[in-house]
């Protein structure tokens, strides 16, 4: 068996997607794997950690503000979808698939589009809820469209082709629980260890706010462990620390958190943005977290997950508008301060997770190939 998984843009299209490629190796000996994404999308590093080949093609994204500048580069993404198509098929041809699975972002349209026009059995994947534009643009394609949850079902038009299954979350993330998690961080004393992080890219404002949250931590002398993965704002970040003369015993900010499975099964809060990928592991593992979404995202979908969890009781939410270095600092505080509330938070979380949604995903697909 031939399977070509694409997509890219964000780790929340390519960890679902690694999720299910690992079933798919559990339950095929011998199956072939395949991913297809952008030229210089964060997928091609993901992808090739977990070890899997990866093929790209040329895309580009859509602006949906309107200005000059935008419409100028929306006319050049229009004059790059045929490249991108016809570099996806070329993979299609020479690779041969008996599925495509699209789990979202811009990189994801070309290989699943050919797919459809040869009758290759397809399916799309929104981990969102609310779809993006590419789920929506394909939907009348392909075979089948598997939604995160249940509230996405309906913006799709053929409910019979929509499957409710969950996000997937890598294996990884079930391996070991919080103290097991501790010892391999080597933190072996009992202070909480706080994690943050705002994404790959960075985020601009919000790494200033964190710099102001960690300084008032370090002015009140609090003992806790922190770990912040401060993306393409690393330099920035650590320049402006160092400015400020802030140094806090057992905080580390890194660029990446590539042992996330393991930092975050340690944590005893979460602060982070509210992708659909994050929110799938905070609910399989029932961190209780502070979830600033990104407002810079389409159709402000960021919002609606982290909504979905905070109407549950699972999360605390603030709105970037509404965000600041000292209301994360209290926000926080208040949290590692009530150990009652983290637990109540957990089993929330743990009530809306989807454990079973990668295996789930697999089963759905077959049927399709059958």
């Amino acid at each position: 068996m031939r399977v070509i998984f694409t997509c890219g843009g964000s780790a929340g299209h390519v960890n679902p997607a690694l999720a299910v490629a690992q079933m798919f190796e559990v339950r095929h000996a011998g199956c072939e794997i395949l991913f297809v994404g952008a030229e210089r999308g964060m997928e091609q590093r993901l992808v090739t950690q977990a070890g899997y080949p990866i093929e790209t093609v040329k895309v580009s994204t859509f602006e949906r503000t309107w200005s000059w500048t935008h419409l100028r580069h929306n006319v050049k993404s229009v004059f790059k979808l045929p490249v991108g198509q016809h570099e996806a098929a070329a993979v299609l041809k020479k690779f041969k698939p008996d599925l495509v699975v699209g789990t979202g972002g811009y990189a994801s349209y070309p290989a699943v589009h050919e797919a459809a026009k040869r009758h290759i059995p397809c399916a799309i994947h929104e981990s969102n809820a609310y779809p993006g534009l590419t789920t929506r643009a394909l939907a009348n394609k392909v075979n089948l469209v598997m939604v995160g949850f249940p509230e996405a079902a309906e913006y799709y038009k053929d409910a019979k082709k929509v499957a409710v299954t969950g996000t997937p979350v890598r294996g990884e993330f079930f391996t070991l629980d919080r103290e097991q998690a501790r010892l391999k961080l080597g933190l072996l004393d009992s202070q909480p260890l706080v994690i943050s992080f705002w994404g790959s890219q960075g985020a601009g404002h919000m790494s200033e706010r964190t710099v102001d949250l960690v300084e008032r931590w370090s002015a009140e002398g609090r003992r806790f462990h922190y770990i912040h993965a401060a993306g393409r704002d690393y330099e920035d970040m650590t320049a402006e620390l160092k400015k400020r003369n802030v140094a806090v015993s057992g905080s580390e900010v890194r660029p990446y958190i590539d042992d996330m499975p393991v930092v975050m099964a340690a944590a005893d809060l979460v602060i982070c943005r509210a992708g659909a990928s994050t929110i799938g592991e905070l609910t399989a593992l029932g961190k209780p977290a502070i979830l600033v979404p990104s407002p810079f995202v389409a159709a402000n979908h960021q919002y609606k997950n982290a909504k979905v969890l905070a109407d549950r009781g699972g999360v605390e939410l603030i709105e970037e508008k509404d965000c600041t270095g000292e209301g994360l600092y209290k926000a926080a505080l208040e949290l590692l301060s009530d150990g009652g509330r983290r637990a109540a938070m957990g089993r929330a979380l743990k009530e809306l997770a989807s454990p079973y949604a990668a295996q789930d995903i697999y089963e759905n697909l077959i049927a399709l190939i059958k």
